[in-house]
């Protein structure tokens, strides 16, 4: 059971789809693969961020209308310490904005709009003969076993996927970087208690308040790594966040409700270089993951996309390999300067014990940058995002 097609894609996640969708636009075929069932694709709860990049490209692909009637478009972001909030003026500073729209609102998008060849609950991925003409040979949902014979993969199947593991060992160089604390996230049905984020410092730990729709709160708390989901009863999650969220406006208070969903992810940052091997070529969580405190991993996956969907299209139509064989190099400046805003976000933000040292210099840190122009500047630029390439 052997077809042929342009690209085959591995991962049907914002990376893989945002792709297959530029392809067609271009006239180049492609056929997605992807492990999980599409519910299950459809429900998985992620990032909530959108750059301005981000929701240009989507509308350009005539893939927003949603997006934009139900998007929250924010101009700033708040920084609290200290009890005291300050307001970084995302749009004033940087000239753009960003959109809170949650990722599976992006996937179910993406999914409803796609017309092509889209294999859900695939099993057996495997991928042969990635310096000649690839094959990636499969099980489908029906226990057929089949093969796909492509020009090109493009593997978009995050960090536990098959794709980066078929690169032959040597190959790659792996930059990576375990942090001492990890996010309890929440999904809580209740009103957003602010217009805009709230990025919290405290002798507690860090807090995030967000949000993925005007009825529905997505809230962080800093903990161990370690932690055990069952010791963070409803109560003590709201008491910590009411504590961290804390400030001296007596007027503010948080707003609560069922929570609707709990999780512990560790933070960590991780490269790979380069991002590709031969034929194949790594977007996304394959090839880079960022800690989620710069609000960044859709939205380089994104980017990663646009770059190889480019340098596709320049191969195809004249055959000029530049573009395909400058791609790792292109995305590695966008990703290392991704990972370095992320990991200075991170660092000023999240106490790491009781040293009073590390603590006076973040709250030095974080007095420098809500009350000089140019500090915030250079944090509002780097969190809006930079032009896409």
């Amino acid at each position: 059971m052997e077809t042929r097609t342009q690209v085959g894609i591995i991962g049907a996640g914002p990376a893989g789809l945002v792709l297959a969708h530029l392809l067609r636009q271009r006239g180049i075929d492609c056929v997605v693969l992807e492990r999980q069932s599409r519910s299950y694709v459809e429900a998985r709860i992620r990032a909530g961020v959108l750059e301005h990049g981000t929701v240009d490209l989507l509308t350009s692909l005539g893939l927003a209308d949603r997006l934009h009637r139900q998007r929250m478009v924010h101009h700033g972001i708040e920084l609290l310490f200290a009890g005291e909030a300050h307001r970084i003026p995302l749009t004033e500073l940087a000239g753009r904005e960003i959109t809170i729209y949650g990722q599976h609102e992006v996937v179910k998008d993406l999914i409803a709009a796609w017309d092509g060849p889209l294999h859900f609950s695939v099993s057996d991925v495997q991928l042969a003969d990635l310096t000649g003409e690839p094959i990636i040979s499969y099980v489908d949902v029906d226990g057929v076993a089949r093969r796909l014979r492509c020009d090109v993969v493009a593997g978009c199947d995050g960090f536990h996927g098959v794709s980066r593991a078929a690169i032959p060992a040597g190959v790659l160089t792996a930059h990576e970087r375990d942090y001492p604390h990890a996010w309890l996230g929440i999904l809580a049905d209740a009103p957003p208690s602010s217009e805009e984020l709230i990025y919290a410092h405290s002798s507690r730990g860090f807090a995030l308040h967000s949000m993925r729709s005007p009825t529905v709160t997505r809230m962080y708390l800093q903990v161990r790594p370690d932690e055990n989901l069952d010791e963070w009863p409803d109560d003590r999650i709201w008491a910590e966040l009411r504590a961290r969220l804390a400030r001296s406006d007596a007027g503010w208070q948080l707003a609560d409700g069922p929570i609707l969903e709990r999780s512990v992810a560790a933070m960590r940052s991780f490269v790979v270089s380069p991002m590709q091997h031969g034929q194949l070529f790594l977007a996304g969580d394959a090839a880079h993951i960022v800690p989620p405190t710069g609000a960044k991993g859709l939205n380089l996956a994104v980017a990663d996309v646009k770059v190889l969907a480019d340098a596709l299209t320049g191969w195809y139509a004249t055959g000029d390999r530049s573009g395909l064989d400058a791609y790792s190099e292109t995305c590695l400046r966008r990703v290392w300067r991704v990972q370095h805003f992320s990991w200075w976000m991170t660092s000023m933000l999240h106490p790491t014990g009781d040293d009073p040292f590390d603590l006076a210099l973040q709250l030095s840190q974080l007095r420098y940058v809500t009350s000089s122009r140019a500090a915030a500047t250079s944090l509002a630029e780097n969190y809006v995002g930079f032009p896409f390439p």
